[in-house]
This record gives C-alpha cells, structure tokens and sequence, in this order.
C-alpha cells in the first residue's frame, strides 16, 4: 500500500488505554525472605498499552489515528499523552481526578518477564457520558471506528457508539473482552483471539465445529465478519456463510502482548483505505508476523510491512 494513500486514512480509536511500564534487570540469586528470583533492576521504559497502543500501530504504518480515553490527573496520564502525541497520535484524553491512569508493571529479567502488576480504576460515568459526545462529534470526520474494549469500563456506551458509527456509514470494529458478546451486536467485525472466542462459544473439535459457532455468533449478533486470530494456527475470517483462512506467517516468537492491537489496527488502516477485507486480514496476518518477533508491546513500521 503506497504511503501517501495512508496518511489520508483516518481512523478512531476509542477504549480503555494504559500505560505499560517495564522495569528490565539482572537476576543473579534467589531471595532469603521468599523462594522467588532478586531482580536488580537497571532500566525502566514506558510504552503507550490498550487502545493506545492500537492507536500507535496506525500511525507507524503512515495513517492518522484519533484516540478517544480516559485517564486520570496523574503522573502516568501525563506520560501516557506526551507519550502517543509524540508517535504522531492525535489524543482526546478525558481527565478523572477520581480514577488513577491504569499501569501494567512488567518485570523482566534476562529477556523473560517474571512478574506483572496491574493498578487500575473504571472510570466515573460523568466523564464518560462526556466522551460519548465527542464521540459523536468525531464520527463525521473519520473513515473508520476501532472499539478496543479490554474490560477497564472505558466503553460502557459501546451499544450506542456501534449504533452511531453505523447510521454514519462507518465501518466498525471491535476487539472484543468476556463473556457477553450482546452488547457488541451489529459491528461489522469482531477479532477475538482463540481462546476469548472459546470462552463465548465454547470448545470445539474440529475445523468443521470451529466454522458452525462462528457463522452462528454472527447471524446471532448480526455481525457482517467475525475474525478469530489463533496465535501458531494463522488467522481464520468468517463472512457471509464463508470461511477464508490464512496460516501464521511468524518467523519467531517472541512476545505474543500487544500482538491483538496491531492486527486490528492494520485491518482498520487498511479498510480506511478502501481495501477489501480479505486482503486486510492479509496484511495484518503479516504485521502480526512481525510485531511477534518484537519485546512487548510493539508496533509495525511502513517500511517493514510494505518494504
């Protein structure tokens, strides 16, 4: 896809956001208070997580990326929005002096992550109702709407927002979290990964079984495609009582977090841009190749998916 058709891509991006820290070290010895490694921790790194890492991806690949959250009015709000702002991600951050802004403390020793420690707050529902507003205001302008849900309480309008989104004409797409599946009716396309699938649809143990839950959870929530990303297995595409499979294209794995929110990017940059969803889903199976073989939560250049 030539560049200059993707910086006139826009794309909004709205859900939960996060900051992702990580505390790299040395692990030399076992404690004496606990059996549990020692890590002297000699660097630390912020990344932008959740929708804002969604939000990253898009603008790494050349498009414009819209980001509609809340934080709170503290020191990792502030990091999180100088943090997307300066990766080119136009932020509309709500601030809520009742909530802290969710951090993911990743403690990684030798290349392996030991430990995560998560701090968070859901949202008050004034600034909320606040967001969905902009929300609306945002729709006209767009091309395309991604709803990163990661269950934080950042999208306890989604109902509504996939109305709107479709009486605009926008196309929208969620990645989806839970077990209830209802409040994402009439997307036009779900990418669950494999075992948020199973835990709506249950187990299955064929190929044959995996095609029949799928094609009924879209007739079911009047989807027009469901997108289920298996990890080693590839990447399956469900629509219109069809079924398109594309095999993992991953050279080495080396950290699967954040692998979800490039591939939902790159399939909304690229329907932005008026490609079919078949060959979308084909440029973000390769991306997924990509960021895979990357530490954390990573994003995929222009050049390194389109040479």
């Amino acid at each position: 896809m030539r560049q200059d058709i993707l910086q006139r891509a826009r794309v909004l991006v709205v859900g939960d956001v996060m900051l992702d820290r990580y505390w790299f070290g040395e692990v030399s010895r076992i404690s004496p208070e606990a059996p549990v490694p020692v890590v002297r921790v000699t660097a630390s790194q912020d990344r932008p997580g959740g929708a804002a890492n969604v939000a990253r991806n898009i603008t790494a690949l050349s498009g414009q990326a819209w980001l509609l959250s809340v934080v709170g009015a503290d020191e990792a709000g502030s990091t999180l929005r100088r943090l997307v702002e300066a990766e080119g991600v136009q932020a509309f951050l709500h601030t809520d002096a009742s909530i802290s802004t969710i951090i993911k403390l990743r403690v990684v020793g030798r290349q392996q992550q030991l430990l995560r420690i998560d701090f968070e707050t859901p949202p008050s529902h004034e600034i909320l109702a606040a967001k969905l507003a902009d929300y609306e205001r945002m729709l006209e302008s767009c091309d395309v709407v991604v709803l990163s849900d990661y269950g934080k309480g950042g999208l306890m309008h989604i109902e509504r927002m996939i109305a709107l989104a479709r009486e605009a004409g926008k196309p929208v797409l969620v990645d989806p979290k839970g077990d209830d599946y209802a409040r994402y009716r009439g997307a036009t396309l779900l990418t669950p990964n494999r075992a948020e699938f199973r835990e709506v649809a249950g187990s299955w143990k064929s190929e044959e079984e995996l095609e029949r839950k799928a094609h009924a959870l879209c007739h079911e929530l009047e989807l027009d495609a469901l997108l289920v990303t298996r990890s080693e297995e590839g990447m399956t595409l469900f629509r219109n009582g069809q079924r398109l499979h594309e095999p993992t294209q991953a050279r080495e794995v080396y950290d699967v977090s954040g692998a979800g929110d490039t591939v939902i990017a790159t399939l909304a940059l690229m329907l932005a841009c008026g490609a079919e969803l078949e060959q979308a889903m084909r440029t973000a199976n390769r991306a997924a190749g990509i960021v895979v073989g990357k530490l954390g939560t990573a994003v995929v250049h222009h050049h390194e998916l389109f040479g």
